[in-house]
C-alpha cells in the first residue's frame, strides 16, 4: 500500500492579546511618541496642551490602559494627568523593556512598549500614595541640601588649613558651636590666637595650649575671602534646610490632624538608645512614625536611626505589606537579592543589581552601623565580613534588616531576635556537621574525647 502524503500546514505561533485596548508611550524632553496600534504612532509635544492632546487622542481610540517607561523625571506629569483622565497607567522599569537588536528610534520604542503591554509582559513599578510622594519631594530636597552643606564645610576646612589654622584637630565638629564662633571671629578681623581660644568651649577635650597653637595662622586676604564666601553659602544652605523642615513638619501635622492616633501618641516611649544626630530634623519624627505604623518602633533595630525612619516614611510609607507580596519581594526591590544568570546549568553571575533607591542606601547605612554594634546583628555582620569582606557583609545585613522591618510592619510586632535565633540555630547545625567530619577523619573515639 502506498503511504499517505502528509499535508503541509503553515502553522504559526501566536501570543494571546490580554490588553486589547493598550497603548505605549515613548517619553522625551521635547516630545512624546504615542502608539495605540502597531500601524498608528503619533508625536505630541511635551508641554501641558500636548499632554491633554495625548489624553484626548487615547480616548478617541478607546484606549483603557497605557504603558510608560520611567525615563528620568519626564514621566511624572504625564503619569498624573493620565490618571486624572481615568486611564490605567503602567510605569515600567527601563531595564525590563530593552528592545531587540536593530535600528532604535522613538517610534520603534513606542511600538515595542505597546506590543509588550498588549500581550501582558509588562509589570507595574511600585508607586507610593500622594501623601508619601509629597513628603518624598521635601525629604529628597533636604538630603540634597545636607550634602551641599557638607561640600561647603570641606571648602571652609581647606581655607583654614591654607591659613595654617588646624581647627579640626582640636574640635570634633568644625561647624559646631565653638567652631562657628571661631570662624565668625576670624571673618570679623580677629587674628590673635589667645582671643580666639577664649571662644572655644570648656568641654573640648584638647588642652588649652593645643587650642592656642592650632589657632595661630597666616591670615592672607585671598584665603579670608574664600572662607567668607563659603561660610555665607553654608549659612544660606542651612536656612534652606530649616525652611524645608518647616514644610515637612506642616505636612506631618496635617496628617496627624486628619489620621493621627492620640492613644498611640500617649503610649509611645522614645527609645533612649537612639541619640539625635546633628542633621536630624528638630520635630518629633519618632512619635509620628510610631503612629503611622500603628505602634511599631523601628528604631529598636540596631543601626536604624531617625534619618532611616524618615527616609522610609517618605519613600514607601509603612504599609509595605500591601505593596509587596513577601519580605523576599521587598528585599529584591531594594536590590539586596542576587541577580543570578544561569546558562547550561552553570551560574555565570550572581551579583546584586545596582539600585539607586534612597531607602536602599539608608538601610545599607543602617547595616554598616549595626556592624559596629555589640549585638547579634553585629555578630552576623562580622562573621560575613571575615569570610567575604565588608561590602558583601553590608548587603547581607541590609537584607536581614529589610526582612525584619517587613515582618515587624506586617505583623505589627515589636523587634525580637527570632530571626537572629533562627540564624544561630542554622550556624550551630553547620558547626556540628563540621565537627562530625573531623571526628571521622581522625578516627577519634568517645573515650579519647572524655580524656581530652
Amino acid at each position: 500500500m502506498a503511504k499517505k502524503k502528509k499535508k503541509k500546514t503553515n502553522e504559526t505561533i501566536s501570543m494571546p492579546v490580554l490588553n486589547s485596548n493598550a497603548a505605549g508611550i515613548d517619553l522625551g524632553s521635547r516630545s512624546h511618541f504615542v502608539c495605540v496600534s502597531q500601524d498608528n504612532v503619533k508625536e505630541f509635544r511635551s508641554h501641558t496642551d500636548g499632554l491633554h492632546e495625548i489624553a484626548q487622542h487615547l480616548t478617541s481610540h478607546n484606549v483603557k490602559t497605557v504603558a510608560l517607561e520611567s525615563t528620568g523625571f519626564y514621566w511624572q506629569q504625564l503619569f498624573a494627568l493620565l490618571q486624572d483622565y481615568d486611564f490605567e497607567v503602567i510605569l515600567v522599569n527601563a531595564r525590563h523593556v530593552k528592545n531587540v537588536k536593530g535600528h532604535k528610534t522613538d517610534v520603534v520604542d513606542s511600538k515595542w512598549l505597546q506590543l509588550l503591554h498588549s500581550i501582558g509582559l509588562l509589570s507595574n513599578s511600585f508607586q507610593p500614595d500622594n501623601f508619601t510622594k509629597e513628603l518624598q519631594i521635601y525629604t529628597r530636597m533636604r538630603k540634597s541640601l545636607i550634602e551641599e552643606s557638607s561640600r561647603y564645610t570641606n571648602k571652609m576646612y581647606k581655607s583654614l588649613v591654607l591659613m595654617n589654622i588646624h581647627l579640626k584637630t582640636v574640635l570634633a565638629d568644625m561647624t559646631g558651636q565653638s567652631g562657628i564662633k571661631v570662624i565668625e571671629a576670624i571673618l570679623d578681623g580677629e587674628k590673635d590666637e589667645c582671643n580666639l581660644e577664649k571662644l572655644v568651649g570648656r568641654n573640648v577635650k584638647a588642652s588649652r595650649d593645643e587650642i592656642v597653637k592650632a589657632l595661630k595662622g597666616n591670615f592672607k586676604d585671598e584665603y579670608l575671602f574664600e572662607l567668607s564666601v563659603n561660610y555665607n553659602s553654608y549659612k544660606l544652605v542651612w536656612e534652606q534646610i530649616k525652611e524645608t523642615d518647616n514644610q515637612i513638619e506642616i505636612l506631618l501635622v496635617k496628617w496627624r490632624n486628619e489620621k493621627g492616633n492620640t492613644e498611640l501618641r500617649k503610649k509611645h516611649k522614645k527609645n533612649k538608645r537612639v541619640p539625635r544626630q546633628k542633621n536630624d530634623p528638630k520635630f518629633d519624627i519618632e512619635t509620628v512614625a510610631y503612629e503611622m505604623s500603628n505602634g511599631v518602633d523601628l528604631t529598636k533595630i540596631e543601626g536604624v536611626k531617625l534619618s532611616t525612619v524618615l527616609v522610609m516614611m517618605s519613600e514607601t510609607g509603612f504599609d509595605i505589606a500591601d505593596d509587596f507580596k513577601s519580605a523576599k519581594h521587598f528585599a529584591s526591590w531594594l536590590g539586596y537579592a542576587p541577580n543570578r544568570k544561569i546558562t547550561g546549568g552553570k551560574v555565570m553571575s550572581s551579583h546584586t543589581p545596582k539600585v539607586k533607591n534612597p531607602l536602599s542606601v539608608a538601610i545599607r547605612m543602617a547595616a554598616n552601623a549595626a556592624g559596629n554594634s555589640q549585638s547579634r546583628l553585629g555578630d552576623f555582620f562580622r562573621r560575613i565580613s571575615y569570610r567575604k569582606g565588608r561590602v558583601v557583609a553590608i548587603t547581607a545585613t541590609a537584607r536581614k534588616i529589610a526582612v525584619i522591618i517587613y515582618n515587624m510592619l506586617k505583623n505589627k510586632t515589636e523587634y525580637s531576635y527570632q530571626y537572629e535565633k533562627d540564624e544561630e540555630q542554622r550556624m550551630r547545625k553547620i558547626q556540628i556537621k563540621q565537627i562530625k567530619k573531623k571526628i571521622l577523619k581522625f578516627n577519634i573515639e568517645k573515650k579519647e574525647l572524655e580524656l581530652a
